[in-house]
């Protein structure tokens, strides 16, 4: 159990989930909270995580550290994806086993899971298919990280739990070009509409492919809830149990965001849809007590909300 002295580390705790970790950790009373940017903790040098960690020996570990990206980068870049998520993850697990840290948390993602399996996806599926194409070096890293973890606690009897979220969204995301996700994707171009007085919203792909999103605090009030359970399971589905298609999604998104004005919905079928459909089984971590509690208008007004917030302190900072 974390106690509210205890000395907890958020690895990556400037992105989506981390910063949201950090947020939900405070909010609930946690005091004793250790992170560190890029330029004085690098997660892929060896030598340097263990040097961290052994020096400050917390008690409790989150790993929310990623390089992480969209359908775009992720082709791209396989070779970047791979190798920086083995590292960081690696770095991570193996140095907080030498340091005596039992209790870790490891992010993963639901894109480990076989492109075509049933749905909605069981934890027992993993690895009993092939995977999506546009997005493999990314889920086999991480399925490496799965396999380290459950590995450890075979061997050495650590703690470590392994959570796979499905796809996330909230305050803190990225929304360029390369490496945004579809829903900040999508967040970004209905506010160009929105700004610009457009009429005509262009999805990628034919709209169809289904999705499940979860709210970002629903992910981190999780990884707390979980880091507090003793479990018999090594990796938990986190998601809503909910899915829609893209299509629904921007419909959704434009009555929030362009409540009163009429868009148009056109489709670039030149562009990938990805995984036709991706919706994850949660009976497991509703039998240990979890649920998500966001809902996803106010979610998606709150997330637009923060976007418009970067969009002026990145502005500022070009000044």
């Amino acid at each position: 159990m974390i106690s509210k002295k205890s000395k907890i580390y958020v690895a990556g705790h400037n992105g989506l989930v981390g910063s949201s970790i950090v947020r939900v950790l405070k909010k609930n009373g946690y005091k004793n909270i250790l992170y560190t940017n890029k330029k004085k903790l690098d997660l892929t040098d060896q030598k340097k995580v263990f040097k961290y960690l052994k020096k400050n020996k917390p008690k409790f570990i989150f790993i929310a550290a990623a390089k992480v990206g969209g359908i775009l980068s992720n082709q791209k870049y396989k070779a970047d994806f791979i190798y920086s998520n083995l590292s960081i993850q690696t770095n991570l697990i193996n140095s907080a086993f030498l340091c005596g840290i039992k209790n870790l948390i490891f992010l993963g993602s639901s894109c480990v899971y076989p492109r075509n399996c049933k749905q909605p996806i069981k934890e027992s599926y993993l690895l009993n298919g092939k995977l999506e194409k546009t997005n493999d070096a990314y889920a086999i890293a991480k399925i490496a990280g799965i396999k380290m973890c459950e590995s450890y606690n075979e061997q050495y009897g650590t703690n470590f739990k392994c959570l796979m979220p499905t796809n996330t969204f909230g305050p803190n995301d990225k929304y360029d070009d390369l490496n945004s996700h579809f829903f900040p994707a999508l967040i970004k171009k209905i506010h160009k509409i929105k700004l610009n007085n457009e009429n005509n919203l262009i999805l990628w792909g034919n709209g169809l492919a289904r999705r499940e999103v979860i709210y970002v605090d629903d992910i981190a009030e999780a990884c707390v809830f979980f880091m507090n359970k003793k479990l018999s399971e090594n990796v938990i589905n986190i998601g809503t149990g909910v899915d829609y298609t893209i299509k629904e999604y921007a419909n959704i998104m434009l009555s929030v965001i362009c409540p009163n004005k009429k868009i148009k919905i056109k489709f670039d079928s030149s562009k990938p849809n990805g995984t036709p459909r991706k919706v994850m089984d949660i009976s497991l971590a509703k039998k240990y007590g979890w649920k998500a509690k966001s809902k996803l208008k106010d979610s998606i007004l709150n997330t637009y909300k923060s976007y418009l917030k970067e969009i002026v302190n990145e502005k500022s900072k070009t000044k």
